[in-house]
Order: structure tokens, then sequence, then C-alpha cells
């Protein structure tokens, strides 16, 4: 077989790796937009929709872990290491699952959203799957590597605010909520909303590992 037919045979699906990376985080961003919708609709009902909606794009973006998994056993030869794509599709599947969690809560608890700190908490979520999405869409070439690491940096810098947002938030919540309920849902919904931000971060982390390696 000539040298031309066996590269056809293995790039592209090699390339099948950057494509579903790219689908995911693509869900990510949708996922981020909805739940900052959610904490800012006072309706119970028409949260349960937007919850409907986010819930079926973590089903989305479970079906493409699914794949790059898949893939991962199939193909002899992938983009990076394969532990690093483990981790990366890993990391990133964390970020859907927390996002559904914390919209799930929210109305599971028939906690009212309006809430600076759930609210602040939403923005910040928000912007990190934009950050992660600009950062893994640049994994397919690796010639802008200033975008990457300015994602990554502003990630870093988004998993700090969240820090800061949740102890305000647990703060003033134990200084200001007399109904003991209410405080223990409420600090469940920021520590849920607190992990999302941290769970950016690792996959920042993980990114940072593969462009150190192959950049």
């Amino acid at each position: 077989m000539a040298l031309n037919s066996i590269l056809k045979i293995f790039l592209p699906k090699d390339r099948i790796f950057y494509q579903l990376f790219e689908n995911v985080v693509e869900e990510l961003v949708k996922m981020g937009e909805k739940l900052k919708e959610i904490v800012n609709e006072p309706e119970f009902d028409k949260r349960a929709k937007l919850i409907k909606e986010v819930e079926e794009m973590e089903h989305i973006n479970d079906d493409y872990t699914h794949r790059i998994f898949t893939e991962l056993g199939k193909n002899f030869i992938t983009p990076f290491d394969r532990e690093d794509i483990h981790y990366l599709a890993t990391s990133l599947d964390d970020i859907a699952d927390y996002i559904y969690a914390s919209a799930k809560k929210i109305n599971f608890y028939h906690v009212n959203p309006d809430d600076i700190g759930i609210q602040k908490m939403g923005d910040l979520i928000a912007l990190g799957c934009v950050q992660i999405h600009r950062a893994v869409t640049e994994l397919r070439n690796m010639k802008n590597m200033r975008q990457i690491t300015d994602a990554l940096v502003a990630i870093n810098s988004i998993e700090n605010q969240g820090d800061d947002i949740f102890d305000m938030s647990i703060e003033r919540l134990f200084a200001t909520e007399p109904d003991a309920k209410e405080v223990i849902k409420k600090r469940e919904i920021y520590q849920i909303l607190e992990i999302v931000t941290d769970k950016c971060e690792d996959a920042a982390n993980v990114i940072e590992s593969i462009i150190i390696k192959y950049a």
C-alpha cells in the first residue's frame, strides 16, 4: 500500500478527537449561557423548562465524551498523549455534570435564585465556559498560543473570583438568613456553583499540560 494511502487511513481518525472536543466545548458554552438564564428567571415553571434544556445538553455531551473514549480505544494514532485525551475529556464532562447539577438543585430545593451570589456565580461560569472554548479550539493547530495562554489565565482568575464570591455569599447567608433550612439549601447551591469554577480550572490545567508538551 502506498504511503499516501496509509496516511489517508490514519489522519482523519487522528483529527476526529479535535472535532469531538470542539463539539463538547460548544455545548458547554450553551450550557453556561442557559445557566445564566436560569439564575435570572424568577418563575419556577419557566426555570424548569430551561433546566430541561440543560439536561438535554448534558446528555449530548455525555454522548460526545463516550465517543472520545470509544475512539481512544480504536485508534493507534492520537493527536496527543492518550492519558491527556482521557483527562481532558473527563474534566470537560465534569464541568457539564456540575452545571446541570447546580441548575437542577435550584428548582429541586425551591430556592429563589434572585440572589447576588448565585447570579454572579452564574456569570462567572458562563464566562469560564467561553474561555474553555477559546483554549480548546486552538488545540487543533496550536498556532495562536497567546489566545490559549490568555484563556488559561482568565480561567484561573475566574476560579479565584468564584472562591471570593462563595466566601462572601456564605458570610452574608449566615448573617441575614433566619431560616435554617434556607441556609442549608443555599449553601449547597453555592458549593456546587463554586465547584463548577474549580472544574473549569482543572480543565485549564490539563490544557496547560498539553501545550507544554506539544507547543
